[in-house]
């Protein structure tokens, strides 16, 4: 049996049109060549997108069907698609983000598809080699995500995702081909969004357990966003500007005395040594965090990226399931219970930050709405609830 040729090419080929009257002549030639004995007409593509759009299916069972009415057996050797993917792992090669990774990796081949994953400790670095187009996707934090598309790095807005249950509801709503419209911004388009956990505030006093006890403290915020010092220097707070990879490691040696962070960094990034002997995890979660794999739109059409983002909804429980192994390291000792009234005080805090944020076109507005319509299918009593925007 000869090799077959990347289901992924094949793909971005049928779906430019999905119209055998719209593709052009030398598209037609190029899947003849590639489809020997196939007859590419209207009946055959509509049977394709019926196949390929279906919600019935799990993304695997659809994709054998398209090899199968398209005879990929038959393809000619030697036409494996390569394709580079770059990874932000601040763990490098042997982190757990790289290694779930590589495990995707050998699905891809199933399809004929040949996936170089390369691993990167810096995520700056990450990204301009992304941008420079040594990368044909990158996978990235969501903060990093939104300078290629607001919709999907508005997902991370702050206070915006209470729990782990609104989180998969967004990410379900998201992985929908009714959201496909939202997921491509200029020359990129969004792959797949994944839960990366909740993001707490790592103190190393305990003392600092609400807003008003945060004047004066020192907090680490992010180097590329300047809206996270600007929060900051609001709550009287003095921000501390930084890099992912500097941050845990200035907690850690006393130059900062706030560290907000995933609690899935615990272990990773050794935060107890920050925190000891006195400090803590303030145990109220200011939202949900995601790793967004981000495409280039020449190399991943929109279509074909539909169903890699409905494959990455697909795994949400496995990802969920390695995440809450890694949380259950934190030690209960040091989570700072606080009083719902600090909750309160949190919340509206985070919702005027939003609101101004907003303003600024920061967070996408469609985003922010969808949002409140997830916080208000779990909770109809929310104040927000009764505003009509």
């Amino acid at each position: 049996m000869r090799s077959p040729i990347t289901l992924f090419f094949l793909l971005g080929l049928l779906c430019s049109s999905l119209s055998a009257a719209n593709l052009t002549q030398a598209q037609k030639q190029q899947l003849q060549t590639l489809l020997p004995g196939v007859t590419l007409n209207d009946s055959t593509l509509e049977k394709l997108e019926d196949v390929f759009y279906t919600r019935e299916m799990p993304v695997r069972s659809r994709l054998k069907a398209i090899s199968q009415m398209v005879g990929l057996d038959q393809m000619p050797a030697g036409s494996t698609l390569k394709r580079t993917i770059c990874i932000w792992d601040i763990a490098g090669r042997n982190g757990p983000v790289f290694n779930a990774a590589m495990e995707q990796r050998a699905l891809a081949v199933e399809y004929g598809i040949n996936l170089d994953m390369v691993p990167y400790t810096n995520e700056t670095v990450m990204v301009d080699e992304f941008k420079a187009g040594r990368c044909d996707a990158a996978l990235m934090s969501g903060l990093r995500a939104r300078q290629f598309n607001l919709y999907s790095g508005s997902v991370d807005a702050i206070g915006a995702v209470p729990s782990q249950k609104h989180m998969q509801t967004l990410l379900q709503v998201l992985s929908h081909p009714r959201q496909a419209g939202h997921m491509v911004q200029g020359d990129y388009v969004v792959m797949g969004i994944f839960p990366a956990g909740a993001a707490h505030i790592f103190v190393n006093d305990r003392s600092i357990s609400s807003l008003a006890k945060a004047a004066g403290k020192r907090v680490a915020v992010l180097d590329y966003d300047e809206t996270q010092a600007e929060m900051v220097a609001a709550i009287g707070a003095t921000p501390v500007t930084t890099d992912i990879v500097s941050a845990p490691n200035k907690f850690n040696n006393g130059q900062i005395d706030i560290l907000p962070a995933p609690l899935v960094a615990y272990e990773l990034l050794e935060l107890y040594k920050g925190m000891s002997p006195d400090g803590g995890v303030v145990d109220y979660p200011l939202t949900q965090l995601s790793m967004q794999l981000i495409g280039r739109l020449d190399k991943f059409p929109n279509e074909v990226a539909q169903l890699i983002r409905e494959a990455s909804f697909e795994a949400y429980p496995a990802v969920i399931k390695r995440i809450e192994q890694e949380t259950r390291r934190v030690p209960d000792r040091w989570m700072i219970a606080i009083p719902d009234k600090d909750k309160r005080e949190y919340e509206v805090m985070m919702q005027d930050a939003r609101d101004a944020l907003r303003a600024q076109e920061y967070y996408s507005a469609d985003m922010l709405s969808l949002q409140r319509k997830i916080r208000c299918k779990f909770d109809p009593t929310r104040s927000e609830c009764s505003i009509t925007e």
